[in-house]
């Protein structure tokens, strides 16, 4: 079906990743991680539909959004009216940002309403006293980072630089958690980010 597709529309295909769809799995063991690390700005990625990308709606919308900011065009063969490929790519991906903002909102007020619930029936929440904060394994990086975000570069090169010095490769998400929750470096991608960077 790819193939036929990509025939018909005379596109060239460089690399076939069969995408294994487990709700068990990371996505680094269903070979979403390493999909994503060989996409490059303007590449297309062909799918044969939505739902290979992510487990759930959320991991969905978080993986079109990180490759539509990455520069990178989505085909969906059998949904091509949710591809991210032509006039109407900047109002899909609005929808599909607007949709995966609403899910991490409902997550997390589910989530409040959960330890809320737990908390009035007596349960300890929280670490243990006497436990610290585990360091980030990104800590002792953080130069680093910034002097990359300073320099322009976006998330997914910065994790490209980053991963190939640690013993256990970050993900995508877990950077962008640890960029948005540092002050420092958080102010300096958003002023990139308005620069157009």
């Amino acid at each position: 079906m790819l193939l036929d597709y990509a025939q018909a529309k005379r596109i060239l295909i460089h690399e076939f990743i069969a995408v294994e769809i487990s709700s068990r799995k990371n996505q680094k063991e269903r070979r979403i991680e390493e999909l994503k690390a060989k996409l490059q700005r303007g590449d297309t990625l062909i799918a044969a539909e939505l739902s290979r990308l992510g487990r759930n709606m959320l991991e969905t919308l978080n993986i079109i959004n990180e490759l539509a900011e990455n520069g990178i065009s989505i085909v969906f063969v059998r949904q091509q009216e949710l591809s991210t490929l032509g006039p109407h790519t900047k109002l899909l991906l609005a929808i599909y940002s607007y949709f995966a903002e609403s899910e991490r909102e409902y997550i997390s007020i589910r989530t409040k309403q959960g330890l809320a619930a737990a908390k009035a029936s007596g349960k300890q929440l929280g670490r243990p006293k006497g436990v610290r904060n585990k360091h980030h394994a990104l800590d002792p990086f953080k130069d680093q980072i910034t002097q990359y975000l300073t320099m322009g570069l976006n998330l997914a090169a910065i994790l490209k630089i980053v991963n190939h010095q640690l013993a256990k490769p970050v993900t995508y998400q877990a950077l962008k958690y640890h960029v948005e929750h540092d002050v420092e470096l958080a102010r300096i991608r958003q002023e990139k980010v308005a620069e157009g960077l």
